[in-house]
């Protein structure tokens, strides 16, 4: 009798082949994304970090098409549940909107200021043509997900609550139309340590019982580290390394990656971390990138190859992805360290 075959494999949620996002800016022309590929699973936290201009938001709104039209050519293809959202019309992307929402940085900035609460958690709903009466169920059902009473809100606008209480706000505005992806972009970078705390819980609370994929973009990579299932690193627009959060965090590959994580303080006064990477401080121009690999100007590491063939993404010792000519394969420094060898 012949063996059984293996099941065939479920397609990601979201599959991102070739993603590149070019700009133009007074007649020259500079990707600031280029060449990215990634996959996010059903219920799954994709982590992307990086220094500030290394592509992290425009990915995340590219992947939502929320770019300005005009603003940046988009290539390649992200594939949502079997459908390459690149190549939708309007009419069928509006109807996957409802799937594919987006939480912002500052919160206050994407509300309406002379709308009340209320109806900000139900535009979507409104846009949608969703009846008065189920659109209120709903924006108390996603209202209570965040910790508010419908009651608590009704005649109240965005400038009556706290920069904590707005995300929430923004969160149930986005979990109003019932998605099963989120682009969380620097969710919590504008807030208190304390609340800080609160809406990560927050998220991850809604993503379990919600089952909801998120793509969770920082650049506090010990934020990143409690909330996803795996990290990508990300610099100059191209993703350098790669996979499971807890092996990238252990044993990072690639000196960029290191580098970020000697960036990280550590609570205890006594560690004493000896910096394993010394980088130069600036990114170069992105007009004018280095050849080969973009980070060898910064990295300690380069040879003369780094400058003549560019590394691609390829299996690192740790299992991660990395690409990088010459890869660490020792524990991490700093932060990871420390919580590693903590009795």
């Amino acid at each position: 009798m012949n063996a059984m075959a293996p099941p065939p494999a479920k397609a990601p949620l979201l599959s991102v082949r070739g993603l590149t996002v070019t700009f133009r800016r007074g007649g020259r022309a500079f990707k600031a994304v280029e060449d990215v590929d990634f996959d996010v699973e059903p219920g799954e936290t994709l982590g992307l970090v990086g220094e500030s201009g290394s592509g992290k938001t425009t990915i995340g709104r590219a992947l939502l098409r929320l770019l300005p039209r005009g603003g940046g050519d988009v290539g390649g293809s992200i594939v949502y549940d079997g459908q390459d959202l690149l190549a939708l019309g309007e009419g069928a992307l509006r109807a996957k909107r409802g799937e594919l929402q987006m939480i912002f940085q500052d919160p206050v900035s994407s509300f309406n200021p002379r709308r009340q609460v209320q109806d900000i958690v139900g535009e979507g709903l409104e846009i949608r043509g969703v009846p008065k009466a189920e659109r209120r169920r709903l924006v108390e059902a996603a209202l209570a997900d965040v910790g508010f009473k419908l009651a608590s809100v009704e005649g109240r606008r965005p400038h009556q609550f706290s920069g904590g209480q707005c995300q929430r706000i923004a969160i149930a505005r986005a979990l109003a139309v019932g998605p099963r992806l989120i682009v969380c972009d620097e969710p919590v970078a504008s807030l208190d340590v304390s609340v800080q705390a609160q809406v990560l819980n927050l998220l991850q609370d809604i993503r379990e019982t919600r089952r909801l994929a998120l793509i969770f973009i920082s650049h506090d990579l010990a934020v990143v580290r409690n909330v996803s299932d795996r990290v990508a690193v990300l610099y100059m627009g191209r993703i350098v390394e790669i996979g499971p959060g807890d092996a990238l965090y252990a044993r990072p590959a690639h000196p960029y990656t290191r580098m970020l994580l000697e960036a990280v303080p550590v609570p205890d006064p006594a560690f004493r971390p000896v910096p394993a990477v010394r980088a130069a401080s600036e990114m170069p121009s992105r007009l004018t990138p280095p050849s080969g690999c973009r980070f060898r100007t910064r990295c300690p590491r380069a040879q003369s190859v780094c400058a003549a063939e560019e590394p691609k993404l390829a299996p690192g010792p740790r299992g991660q992805e990395v690409a990088c000519h010459f890869p660490h394969d020792e524990p991490a420094p700093g932060l990871a360290a420390h919580q590693e060898t903590a009795p």
